[in-house]
């Protein structure tokens, strides 16, 4: 597949070429606050979610401010939400007011009402983070105990010229969770594995973005992180597209070189979207990956986060079809590393945000 490239975006891969001849380590302060909160078009979050045996998934948002379209967007806030093994979600956002709101600009301190992350750099090599939320049905008191080393793409940033610039970065892409999750009435003790990604941009994302896939891959020996970016006309379809492969805590790999292809659409009615049953990344001779969708767990529309109002503008006038999905799928993964051929295999999750159809309906 030929990339769009559009001169005018910068990308921050150290090079050669799109992608990182030297992996930088993660700062504190790259997972700390960055924007100027309560100012117009500027967005920051920091994300975690947890994929726990006996089939929970969760997922928990500390926003500085809300980047997603609709009622929300630009609010201070937390959002959780719970996927329970037979399917039923409950999602929640929480907004606040700016006096409840405090983080630190070096390092990992959020706070927001009673809600709070922390990090904890004492215990050896690798951080651990603490997250606590709790509104009203829902809590999440959860450790995470990192397992592969920071990263970010570069310097973390993409600048799309004069129209804004988007910063994201991985404090840990594998880590062991623990903790309790309360649900209604019912608080369990649970385990699993989890992620933590931080993201701020000064431009609204439906502006630039036209869809944006991501997802992680976690095998016996490696972890896998990628997102496929695409950006709109506005900077002639460029795609930003991010890899990253570790082999057991170490990064081996952060490039932007790879062919990413969707085959076999098949359209949703909940989001109104087609999807892709298969997704391949292929990084010249030394990873591949293959997802086939095994299941569906989440699709929706969107604009059901939009008054009624805005959703007649988003959809008529804005031509704004928003939709989301959360995948599970089986992979198929090879990998190459010192003269070592690797092939493993197993299940994982991955998502899709899109603001255009995408594929065939």
């Amino acid at each position: 597949m030929t990339d769009n490239i559009n001169p005018n975006v910068k990308e921050g891969w150290t090079g050669p070429g799109r992608r990182d001849g030297v992996i930088n380590p993660l700062l504190p302060a790259d997972d700390a606050l960055h924007i100027d909160v309560g100012k117009k078009n500027q967005f920051e979050w920091w994300y975690f979610d947890a994929h726990l045996d006996g089939g929970y998934t969760l997922v928990a948002f500390f926003y500085a401010a809300n980047p997603n379209p609709g009622l929300t967007q630009g609010k201070i806030g937390v959002e959780l939400v719970l996927l329970r093994p037979d399917g039923r979600k409950s999602q929640r956002f929480i907004k606040y007011k700016k006096s409840d709101f405090s983080a630190s600009r070096e390092r990992a301190e959020v706070a927001i009402g009673g809600n709070h992350l922390e990090v904890d750099y004492s215990q050896g090599d690798l951080p651990i983070y603490r997250i606590h939320l709790d509104e009203k049905e829902l809590a999440f008191d959860l450790t995470y105990k990192s397992l592969v080393n920071g990263w970010k793409p570069g310097t973390g940033f993409s600048h799309f010229g004069n129209l804004g610039y988007f910063a994201w970065v991985v404090p840990f892409a594998r880590a062991a969770v623990s903790g309790t999750v309360r649900d209604g009435d019912k608080t369990m003790q649970v385990s699993g594995v989890g992620y933590h990604d931080h993201n701020w941009l000064n431009f609204a994302f439906s502006s630039i973005i036209e869809y944006w896939m991501w997802g992680r891959v976690y095998s016996k020996n490696f972890t896998v992180s990628y997102a496929f970016i695409q950006c709109n006309q506005k900077v002639d379809r460029h795609a930003v597209k991010v890899l990253m492969l570790a082999k057991g805590r170490e990064v081996i790999l952060s490039s932007g070189e790879y062919d990413f292809n969707q085959e076999n659409f098949e359209y949703s009615e909940a989001a109104g979207h087609s999807f892709p049953r298969t997704i391949t990344i292929a990084a010249p001779e030394t990873t591949s990956v293959r997802l086939d969708v095994a299941k569906v767990l989440e699709a929706e529309s969107m604009l059901s986060n939009f008054n009624i109002a805005l959703r007649v503008i988003a959809k008529n006038i804005l031509h704004m079809k928003p939709g989301y999905f959360r995948l599970s799928s089986d992979f198929k993964l090879k990998v190459t590393h010192n003269g070592k051929s690797f092939e493993e295999n197993g299940n994982a999750l991955h998502e899709i945000v899109t603001f255009k159809q995408l594929g065939p309906k």
